[in-house]
């Protein structure tokens, strides 16, 4: 295959400057319409310099481009261009190779930043920060610090790794990892200090994780279809399909991120942040028209041999997702507008004032809006169903009972995570340990009996380009990989739903996941995952790299059972949990802490008896389907047997009359 020539590159690398060029201006707009860099230097107090005020957004910019464009060129790589057998295309080959370049761009322009925001709040010049110690106490010390670290380091192992890079899953986990850097930044920004974080920080980390791979994604596309266009077509298939996605969470995304700022619809064209909302609103309705305007004209010309024409519009879209970039740096650095009395220190950790005391009532009514949840139950619910209606209208059946436990395990999650116990559960001990058992121990058992993964198999189509990874193939990927055959072995899955449970609880763990609406959610998902893994060795109806036979689940059934009594008894003698925490909500009802501690043990110790019900009659039921089966197969197999047999005794018989007729006959002559 041949490479471009130098002259093909030219068109592309206009459009790239042109981008550019845009980007910076709007930038620089933005940032004096919002007074970014036009502060008051107040004497007496350190000023971190002209180098430090225009140079951090400048290099958070840059930072913003080099994360895009290498989510983008690994976008490319692993889903866009479609793969042969296994191994990437030399096309998207091309495409990691430019990932390594652009990750270490981005690691660049990461260290950049990380010195920069140093200055700037220290309110000392680059050279003195460069040449002291307070660059390393800082990054050890301050969360934006070690978010900046992190991303530094996570994207030179980007660069590295992409340098040897050939097969697509290799190529999409780099992606996934991609993926992950963007988030520590931002998280520790505007959003973990805003008064409603849990929206905030949820809403600007599905903002980050659909906006990146947009305009990455078309901003590659773009420079492809500058630079030749080969498998353009299917390309900008790919992307136009995923793009209508993206489009539709940064929208939402967004809109819950203003909310959270900007409590009053008025501060949008009374503060200098609602404005530059507004600017960034107007610049996503234009996008989306752009996008319109591919999926009903560019995507039929490309499919005619005219790839100049999504060219054309691609760099028309980059330079307007460029400036959108630039004036979103502008409003990260923009303070957004003080509304009301300052909060409360409990409302900054809890996001929210302390409820009065826990009554049945209040667990009942006092209901809280958990966007992770919110999306994570309507994403999971929607597949389950478009699966559900898919399988349907080719003809096929699905058991209303997976059904039914699929929506019954969704429910439960609703129930304790946006009802009045998730209310209480950062408060009280004792209502988190009854969100915990219903999560890891009940939850999953409905969850793994409605089949998903048997679901998308049936119902996800093969891919369309033989020798492709589609859906259906990637899940064929993830379920026959070492990782998940390791993790789904009966004692790895014991292990793993028992042990996670005493290293939370009896280290500073538990602790640091409360203080963090982040860890938090990280603490409930992981309760999610570890039950699902054990009970899909148990009862899972899902194929699965191990299986076991009935008497050995059951075994490893009840030997979980006396560790999770103990857990419950040693919690219930435990005077002192969490106690940092605890102490600064200043609670001025309810139960002491170590009350409360034992009332939360013998949650953990009495509530293991439903779940362990339910998974016996699970695996009894299971047990006797198997032997109807088994039987059924058997005595069909044993009426084959039979009638074989009578059919060569038949042949026999009649072979031994025809014998007798012949002697007969040679008798007669």
């Amino acid at each position: 295959m041949s490479r471009p020539s130098i002259g093909t590159y030219r068109p592309a690398a206009i459009a790239v400057v042109i981008a550019a060029a845009a980007a910076l201006t709007a930038l620089v707009i933005a940032a004096l319409a919002g007074g970014a860099v036009t502060e008051k230097v107040i004497p007496g107090l350190g000023d971190a310099g002209t180098v430090t005020r225009w140079g951090l957004p400048v290099a958070r910019l840059a930072l913003n481009v080099g994360a895009a464009l290498t989510v983008g060129a690994l976008l490319m790589a692993a889903v866009l261009i479609p793969s042969d057998k296994g191994r990437l295309d030399p096309i998207a080959i091309r495409y990691v190779r430019a990932a390594s370049w652009l990750a270490a761009g981005w690691a660049t322009a990461a260290a950049i930043t990380l010195i920069l925001t140093v200055s700037d709040i220290l309110g000392e010049p680059v050279g003195q920060v460069v040449g002291g110690s307070e660059l390393s106490s800082y990054v050890g010390q301050l969360p934006q610090g070690t978010a900046l670290m992190l991303v530094v380091l996570i994207s030179v192992v980007i660069a590295l790794l992409t340098r040897t890079t050939t097969t697509p899953g290799a190529a999409l986990g780099l992606l996934v990892l991609a993926v992950i850097a963007l988030m520590p930044p931002p998280l520790t920004g505007h959003s973990a200090a805003s008064p409603n974080h849990s929206v905030a920080t949820v809403g600007l980390a599905l903002h980050l994780a659909a906006v990146v791979p947009w305009v990455g994604g078309l901003a590659v596309l773009g420079w492809h279809a500058l630079t030749g266009g080969e498998r353009l077509g299917v390309a900008a298939g790919r992307f136009s399909r995923l793009a209508l996605w993206c489009y539709i969470t940064v929208g939402l995304s967004g809109f819950a991120n203003a909310v959270t700022r900007l409590p009053d619809p008025t501060q949008l064209v009374t503060s200098d942040y609602g404005r530059l909302i507004l600017v960034k609103t107007v610049a996503f309705v234009f996008l989306g028209w752009l996008g319109w305007a591919h999926r009903t004209r560019t995507l039929p010309a490309v499919a005619a041999g005219k790839p100049r024409a999504f060219a054309r519009l691609a760099a028309v879209e980059a330079v307007v997702m460029g400036s959108t970039m630039g004036v979103a740096v502008a409003l990260a650095r923009t303070a957004p507008p003080v509304t009301g009395a300052p909060e409360s220190t409990v409302k900054g950790l809890l996001g929210y004032d302390l409820p009065q005391a826990i009554t049945v009532g209040r667990l009942l009514t006092l209901w809280r809006f958990d966007l992770f949840f919110v999306v994570l139950v309507l994403v999971l619910g929607g597949a389950y169903l478009g699966g559900v209606l898919r399988l349907r209208r080719r003809g096929d059946t699905w058991s209303s009972g997976r059904i039914a436990a699929w929506f019954i395990g969704l429910f439960t999650i609703v129930i304790v995570t946006m009802s009045g116990v998730a209310t209480y559960s950062p408060i009280l001990f004792s209502v988190h340990m009854a969100q915990h058992m219903v999560l890891a121990m009940l939850t999953p058992i409905f969850l793994v009996l409605g089949a998903p993964m048997t679901l998308a198999l049936r119902a996800l189509k093969p891919a369309t380009i033989k020798g492709d990874r589609g859906p259906r193939e990637w899940l064929m990927v993830i379920l026959h990989s070492r990782v998940i055959k390791v993790l789904s072995h009966p004692i790895a899955a014991t292990i793993i739903f028992v042990a996670s449970t005493y290293a939370l609880y009896f280290s500073p763990l538990f602790e640091m996941a409360m203080r963090a609406h982040l860890g938090h959610i990280a603490m409930l998902t992981h309760f999610l995952l570890t039950g699902g893994l054990f009970y899909w060795v148990i009862i899972g109806i899902d194929p699965a790299p191990h299986k076991l036979p009935y008497v050995g689940k059951l075994l490893v059934l009840f030997l979980t059972l006396p560790f999770h009594a103990f857990f419950g008894v040693a919690l219930m003698n435990m005077n002192d949990l969490a106690n940092g925490w605890y102490t600064s909500l200043h609670r001025p009802w309810g139960a002491s802490l170590a009350s409360d501690l034992h009332t939360g043990g013998s949650i953990a110790w009495a509530f293991g008896e439903i779940p362990t019900f339910i998974v016996l009659l699970a695996i009894v039921f299971q047990w006797f389907m198997d032997e109807q089966r088994l039987s059924v197969r058997l005595d069909r197999k044993a009426d084959r047997a039979v009638a074989n047999q009578e059919d060569d005794e038949l042949a026999d018989y009649n072979a031994y009359l025809s014998n007798l007729d012949k002697r007969s006959q040679r008798a007669g002559e």
